[in-house]
């Protein structure tokens, strides 16, 4: 960490809001540089200017940490079925971390390292073999000296544990989110039992990350907190959820919606969304506010003016945003103009101009989690074979 900046837990402690950054594989994906089905993050190691660039972005959107772009850099999840990327989960990790590091000391950002679920949790390995493969990943974390860890995108919280007590070996500071809304966790755990044990395990910061939109993101961190302050724990909270609506998921979130990756266009919330969840997670306590996927910068920059009195300051990128939309005081059209106010953009219902489509879908219900012969993962690449019965129990969900 550079000479004066304060740390996570100094911030956090001193009542501060650190506002995170995006969603990096959907917004690389979208750009060109991640691949959807795996969504690794080789591109930290093969196309490094992409992420530098993402890095800056949302640093000037007024992001307070760059996360190492490395979600899903474990090694057996580089080698799951059938890619052939001849890049080590070192080397990506090592990339991501030197790629954190040149951003975030162009400005007020600390670094955080993350390591996410693997495939070997979901195929029932040990506990011994799932936490040695975090170890590797938070080998790397130490020697490039990241100023904190963050354990992301959990559905098991028995997996989120493992990974919480190999990183607070650290001894940095742990954050730890799950991906799940107020139902808990895939295997039935309540929300709040999920941040008690999560705490109890080492995390000083716990929250939710992922697999549902902001404002059910924000009632599943309530329960977190109400139910830790009810065991007379300790914590701060944080939550980066997706920046797609998701009333109609289920427990599994928006994976299991029929628009899952590609279609979900629709579902984006805008700039004046980002401003009312910023607002809200803010009213419940959490301190430590961001996105993941679907957030591109601008909505980063949404909740950062939202928050710029509890912050004591606008972004750099608010200089090409009038506030409200008071820049379309300068539009040529007299109709435009009548835009640039506050009233009317909170009052807005965006139209979808599909006038064929539904506004809520039907979630794929398929019941399947760690234990499940459909989640065990391999080497090898998915064969016709198997995506045939796949095929098949698809038509009748």
């Amino acid at each position: 960490m550079a000479p004066g900046k304060k740390g996570i837990l100094e911030r956090l402690n001193a009542g501060e809001v650190v506002i995170g950054d995006g969603g990096f594989v959907f917004a690389l994906e979208k750009r060109g540089y991640v691949k959807a089905g795996p969504w690794t993050p080789e591109a930290a190691h093969t196309h490094p200017e992409s992420v530098r660039q993402l890095h800056r972005e949302f640093l000037r959107a007024g992001s307070n940490v760059m996360q190492t772009f490395t979600f899903y850099a474990s090694d057996d999840k580089l080698e799951n079925r059938g890619q052939a990327l001849k890049i080590t989960g070192a080397q990506v990790n090592e990339a991501a971390c030197d790629l954190a590091r040149e951003v975030a000391n162009e400005g007020d950002a600390l670094v955080a390292g993350g390591v996410s679920q693997t495939p070997s949790y979901l195929s029932c390995k040990s506990e011994t073999e799932v936490k040695a493969i975090f170890k590797k990943q938070l080998d790397v974390f130490m020697k490039k000296n990241v100023d904190f860890m963050i354990a992301e995108y959990f559905e098991h919280v028995e997996e989120a544990e493992w990974a919480v007590q190999v990183l607070k070996a650290s001894g940095k500071p742990v954050a730890a989110n799950m991906c799940i809304g107020p139902e808990g966790d895939m295997h039935g755990v309540s929300t709040g039992e999920c941040a008690v044990r999560l705490v109890k395990a080492g995390a000083q910061i716990v929250g939710v990350n992922c697999h549902f939109d902001p404002m059910t993101c924000v009632k599943a961190v309530k329960m977190m907190k109400d139910a830790v302050e009810k065991a007379g724990l300790k914590a701060h909270y944080m939550v980066q959820p997706l920046a797609f609506h998701t009333p109609d998921c289920n427990c599994q979130g928006f994976i299991d919606l029929p628009e899952f990756p590609f279609g979900l266009e629709p579902r984006i919330l805008t700039r004046w969304d980002m401003h009312q969840y910023a607002r809200e997670a803010y009213n419940v306590g959490i301190r430590f506010i961001g996105g993941c996927c679907g957030f591109e910068p601008y909505h980063i920059r949404a909740v950062a003016e939202e928050l710029a009195t509890e912050r004591g300051c606008l972004p750099a990128a608010s200089e090409k945003h009038g506030l409200w939309g008071a820049g379309l005081e300068m539009h040529t059209k007299p109709w435009v103009r009548a835009r640039a106010r506050r009233d009317y953009w909170e009052g807005l219902k965006p139209a979808s101009g599909r006038p064929l489509c539904p506004s809520m879908a039907s979630p794929d219900g398929w019941g399947v989690t760690k234990g499940h012969a459909d989640l065990m993962q391999q080497k090898e690449a998915t064969t016709q074979e198997q995506l045939k019965p796949l095929f098949e129990k698809a038509k009748t969900h």
